[in-house]
């Protein structure tokens, strides 16, 4: 049903267009009322303009995929495939960073965010400002130093095979549920601005992207994102600065928000509970910067494609203002949309269901009259969302072939997969992730609210994997047991933390339907209203801090356990001090120098582990 509705609707408006047949559009109007209906929204018309933009985006962001497709090295090494034969500048490897790490779910849940809940969320943006160089000057060293194809193989040098595939494993199950989401969110907000069916919108994009991130290997990714973070900027800007425009000054909008309690920063309550603190923010935020940052294995990819440390660097502090630009432009255009709708909150009036809808449906109803203004805010939202998959699925297939394939084939064989097959075997293995990540967005209705579910799981196995890799490289007491007992405590900590229950209901700020045209009927609850403190203290905490807990937990049963273990054995286990991180202000000398360094003090740790493949398998 959603599939004909939808080839109604776009049939629909190109013959409106062409021919203006009010006839025809009368005649099939019940049609789609009828769809309108039982669809329980609002449901706008695009303009033919809004689908060339759309459509231009699309077909530029495959061009470009059979650009770097046909040309250099024809992406026929790994090298070149993987890591963009670790030459790229580092403007567009900055701009492709923001690109990956600020994804359709953070433009559409942080507005939704600060519409509902205020904008004490801005503080988020000072953890990335202090944690950007400590992971720079502490963990980003050591991955130079090893240069590896995946990160995970940090942890089978460090504490053998079996943390090496749980690291790996851990970061593909999050991947996938993050890139479901992210390609679930901008189907959502086209399901919301013209009623096109989310699946076929999913579909559709994850095609795209699945097509030009296999051909088109990491140059084609970083290329693109240079594109559509300048459409992100343009979508998430154009708002508040049409909204400042039409109400004629920024003061009217700021009036508005405060009066509904939208615009406090000064929450220095140490209470864990509440959701949004300084030091919620700070603290969760931080871990949450540097689970992404130093465990993520398509951040740390993207900094191997620049040609030394010093560049990796640059490529850090130059992202900072571009990401907590957007990011604070977010933020403030849930102001923006609170002061338009604060007689009359569209979710309570029943125009919209989700919060996360609340900015395509300000777009198109205060900006659609302008001829392809809804379709180029489409198209930065779409852009945001291809950034971001794009990164995961080209990461995902250097994890697979690095941490699986090639142990599983050597299993198999008896040899290793020969060197001019490995970047078929990497596409191949990225278009197979492509499919499954938009069988993974199909399901991301279920999640809720795109802020706080992205959140959540990036906490629940983040924080845990940031303990892993500060074991690793912060401590030579750790060891594997120790570590991984450490790693399963935090997870289980993490999960009972986020899924258990009951739960208190979040409290909301408030809004208003006076000013609603029609009446709106309220439907009284049933259940009495609980005081807070009755539910149990885990199940209150902010999810702000699943990352800290899970973290803590891990790193501390790591370590104590680790020590333990080391003395019923009574010895410490060796650790090459090139798996180590120290604060390294030396960047002046290139990658390929680093490579002699750690080769002959790798070479027996490399051999071992090699063996331990083999009886892993």
């Amino acid at each position: 049903m959603c599939g004909t509705y939808t080839c109604i609707r776009l049939c629909c408006e190109l013959l409106n267009f062409l021919c203006q047949d009010e006839l025809l559009l009368l005649r099939l109007q019940p049609l789609l009322d009828d769809r309108v209906a039982k669809m329980g929204e609002h449901v706008f018309f695009l303009g033919i303009w809004d689908y060339v933009v759309i459509s231009g985006v699309l077909l530029i962001s495959a061009g470009v995929g059979i650009y770097y497709h046909f040309t250099g090295g024809k992406q026929n090494t790994v090298k070149e495939y993987l890591f963009a034969n670790r030459d790229m500048h580092v403007v567009p490897v900055a701009f492709s960073l923001m690109a990956s790490s600020l994804s359709a779910v953070t433009i559409l849940g942080g507005v939704s965010e600060s519409y509902t809940y205020g904008i004490q969320q801005t503080v988020l943006n000072l953890a990335v400002i202090l944690f950007g160089p400590l992971f720079s000057y502490t963990y980003m060293p050591v991955f130079f130093r090893l240069q590896l194809t995946s990160v995970y193989e940090y942890l089978g040098k460090r504490f053998g095979m079996v943390a090496r595939l749980t690291g790996s494993l851990t970061y593909t199950i999050l991947t996938t549920i993050q890139s479901g989401m992210v390609l679930y969110a901008p189907a959502l907000a086209l399901d919301a601005v013209t009623g096109i069916s989310k699946n076929v919108a999913i579909l559709s994009l994850g095609s795209v992207c699945t097509f030009y991130s296999t051909i088109g290997g990491m140059k084609a990714v970083i290329v693109t994102d240079v594109l559509q973070t300048l459409l992100m900027v343009a979508a998430v800007t154009c708002v508040p600065i049409h909204a400042i425009l039409t109400t004629g000054s920024f003061s009217e909008i700021w009036r508005i928000a405060e009066e509904g309690n939208r615009t406090s920063l000064l929450n220095f309550d140490i209470d864990p509970t509440i959701r949004y603190s300084w030091f919620s923010l700070i603290i969760g935020g931080g871990v949450l910067y540097l689970s992404l940052s130093c465990t993520n294995q398509s951040q740390i990819q993207r900094y191997l494609c620049v040609k030394d440390l010093k560049s990796a660097r640059q490529a850090v502090y130059l992202r900072i203002p571009i990401s907590v630009g957007l990011n604070v432009s977010a933020i403030f255009t849930g102001l923006v949309i609170y002061a338009r709708y604060y007689q009359c909150d569209p979710i309570a009036n029943q125009s919209i269901r989700f919060s996360d809808q609340l900015l395509p449906y300000y777009v198109v109803q205060t900006m659609g009259h302008i001829p392809g203004l809804s379709g180029l805010f489409i198209a930065g939202i779409f852009s945001a969302a291809l950034s971001t998959l794009s990164s995961s699925l080209n990461c995902l297939a250097a994890v697979t072939l690095e941490d699986y394939f090639k142990p599983i084939y050597f299993k198999a064989t008896g040899r290793n997969p020969p060197n001019d097959k490995l970047s078929l075997y990497s596409k191949i293995i990225s278009l197979v992730f492509g499919f499954i990540c938009i069988g993974s967005a199909c399901l991301a209705h279920m999640l809720g609210g795109l802020m706080q579910s992205t959140g959540s799981f990036i906490g629940i196995l983040g924080g845990p994997l940031l303990a892993l890799f500060s074991l690793g490289m912060f401590t030579r007491s750790a060891n594997q047991k120790g570590a991984m007992t450490g790693f399963v405590a935090g997870i289980a900590l993490c999960c009972w933390a986020a899924f258990g229950g009951p739960r208190p209901p979040l409290p909301k700020l408030p809004v208003q339907v006076s000013g609603c045209n029609e009446t709106i009927s309220v439907r009284p609850t049933s259940h009495p209203k609980l005081d807070d403190r009755e539910y149990f203290w885990l199940y209150r905490l902010s999810y702000m801090y699943n990352g800290v807990i899970g973290f803590l937990c891990t790193f501390v049963v790591g370590i104590v356990l680790s020590i333990i273990c080391n003395k019923v054995a009574g010895q410490t286990p060796k650790v090459d001090s090139n798996l180590l991180a120290t604060l390294t202000f030396n960047t002046k000398r290139k990658v390929n120098n680093h490579k002699t360094e750690v080769g002959e003090a790798l070479l027996h740790q490399g051999i071992q582990n090699g063996r331990k493949v083999k009886g892993s398998f």
